[in-house]
């Protein structure tokens, strides 16, 4: 079989009968250190037997059982980590294949070290230890450790700032999504019931949300030091604002949208019967980008929840990448999850966060509604979440078609069918695979939205099977007052679909109904009506009838 050229995060060769292992084999606690490194990373393949550079030399004898070497490094781990092992053969040679399972806990060798794979800055892997502050980022990261649940055991109830206790009370009672049964509550009630203290043995103990949303400033700064934020307006390369805070989040919440506020002017547009106030931002959008930011961010890390603003849009970023099973892929269509999911549940309670977890469909919500481009989560890492919105003006006949459509018909638009809209805008006509690849829509729910975008009247499709295409229907062109648009785009097909029509007559001499539906991978009906056509523009002559009935090119006087 045939093995990777070089090492990489999830590819590790190890030699086994040269150097130090010439006589008795590779140390095999350098085999359990590997093993617990990959589980801690993201997994991947070990191959005893290779040298460095990928040249296979053999096992020594005492390593050529699969199954006693996975048993062993199930015996020297802690949880065991159950490998697959098998003896393949690479250029004749003998090796040992070790497939290392991605770990949903964090691993240790059984004498207690715990390591972690990681790329050098030539590209080499390295294994080293994994320090006690990311051991908690790992878990996170998995969404098997609540940081925000933590109990602060050297702090009080002292330690929550008066002010920020009736900022709370007061956001509760104004934002309309919120859980008015809260404002009944005595103080400590209203802690308990938001998980903002612990009770041991009958003393309430703060826990690290419970200071990040209501914690003095002073006691942020000693028990949770992590907790920075920033906003930056940048002009060119002149800096207008740089402020860095290490504020409770409900007080950074409000001073960022003064901020985010002063740069995000707004004019009124006047649409028929309806006056749009439209701003450079969605400010519902901001909030919740700005509230995920902090909701999932690792506060085990230190360095800012951040937000720039300059002249190519505005970026949100915050510590700590996405946790397992999201991607920035798939952020419109898997489970909502997060980092802190106490923390989260607080703000969805408080009413500033979306209650359903599905925040993000409002932050690109945001952006489609108004005809701009799709915010992007591309620059993310695994350390950091990026979320660029960029600037751009808005789309007066798209808006108002969206906000008049969902006026008539009393239904709201999903995110999916506006993302749909926009490619389609955008592209003018895409094909289904086209439009899955833009929009990274599973392709069942892509059926559904198209089919219910066509029976809105707002979609039509051209073609069939792999071939059909999608464009703006003729009453969305007239809408936003581009129907010649609409004639052209539709007038391409219909130009280009006659002309290949009369090219196979000419090659063929003559042509079925059913050669044509073939050619252009139109419905029989279809091809009818195109055979129809050009027959009555004297372009071919029809002979015979039904099943027989033949086309030919016309002569030509």
């Amino acid at each position: 079989m045939d093995i990777p050229l070089k090492e990489s995060l999830t590819v590790e060769f190890k030699s086994d009968t040269s150097g130090n292992a010439a006589k008795h084999g590779i140390d095999e606690d350098i085999l359990v250190n590997a093993t617990v490194a990959m589980f801690n990373s993201e997994g991947g393949v070990l191959y005893l037997g290779v040298e460095d550079d990928g040249k296979p030399t053999g096992l020594n004898p005492k390593h050529a059982d699969p199954i006693g070497l996975s048993a062993f490094l199930a015996n020297k781990t802690m949880p065991p980590i159950r490998v697959e092992a098998e003896l393949v053969s690479v250029s004749g040679v003998d090796v040992l294949r070790i497939i290392i399972p991605k770990g949903n806990v964090v691993g240790a060798t059984s004498d207690g070290r715990i390591l972690k794979r990681v790329m050098r800055v030539d590209g080499t892997p390295e294994n080293i230890p994994m320090y006690p502050f990311e051991i908690a980022t790992r878990l996170g990261n998995l969404g098997k450790l609540d940081f925000s649940n933590e109990a602060v055991s050297d702090a009080t109830m002292d330690d929550f700032d008066p002010v920020e206790v009736e900022r709370l009370r007061r956001l509760i009672g104004s934002l309309p999504d919120s859980d008015k049964t809260l404002l009944d509550l005595e103080d400590k009630e209203l802690f308990l019931a938001l998980g903002l203290v612990r009770m041991f043995d009958d003393q309430a103990y703060p826990t690290v949300a419970g200071l990040l949303l209501v914690g003095r400033e002073t006691a942020l700064t000693r028990h949770v030091p992590t907790a920075k934020s920033s906003f930056q307006v940048l002009e060119g390369t002149e800096v207008r604002l740089n402020v860095e805070t290490s504020l409770p989040l409900l007080a950074v919440f409000e001073k960022f949208e003064q901020y985010f506020s002063a740069q995000n002017p707004s004019r009124e547009v006047d649409r028929g019967l309806f006056r749009l106030s439209i701003a450079d931002y969605d400010k519902r959008a901001f909030r919740e980008a700005l509230v995920n930011a902090f909701a999932h961010r690792d506060y085990t890390i230190l360095r800012p929840t951040r937000v720039l603003m300059d002249s190519e849009g505005m970026t949100i970023s915050n510590p700590g990448g996405f946790v397992e099973g999201i991607t920035y892929e798939n952020l419109l269509t898997v489970p909502p999850h997060g980092r802190n999911p106490l923390l989260a549940e607080a703000l969805k309670r408080v009413g500033l966060a979306e209650k359903t977890g599905r925040g993000v469909d409002r932050i690109y919500e945001g952006s489609l509604r108004f005809g701009r481009p799709l915010p992007d989560y591309s620059a993310s890492t695994s350390n950091d979440v990026v979320l660029f919105t960029p600037r751009a003006p808005f789309d007066a006949a798209f808006t108002t078609m969206i906000f008049e459509e969902e006026r008539q018909s009393g239904k709201l638009f999903t995110v999916f069918a506006l993302m749909v809209l926009s490619v389609v805008r955008d592209e003018r006509k895409v094909t289904f695979g086209a439009l899955r690849d833009e929009t990274r829509i599973d392709q069942g729910r892509l059926h559904r939205v198209l089919g219910d975008l066509i029976e809105r009247g707002l979609i039509e499709s051209h073609g069939s099977g792999k071939a059909t295409s999608y464009l703006l229907s003729a009453r969305v062109y007239k809408e936003t007052g581009n129907a010649l648009g609409y004639v052209h785009q539709k007038g391409i097909d219909e130009v280009r679909h006659r002309e290949l029509v009369m090219e196979l007559a000419r090659v063929q001499g003559s042509l079925k109904r059913s050669d044509v539906a073939a050619l252009l991978h139109v419905s029989l009906s279809k091809a009818s009506q195109i055979l129809k056509d050009l027959v009555g523009a004297g372009k071919l002559q029809l002979e015979g009838h039904g099943r027989g009935a033949r086309y030919y090119p016309a002569v030509q006087d």
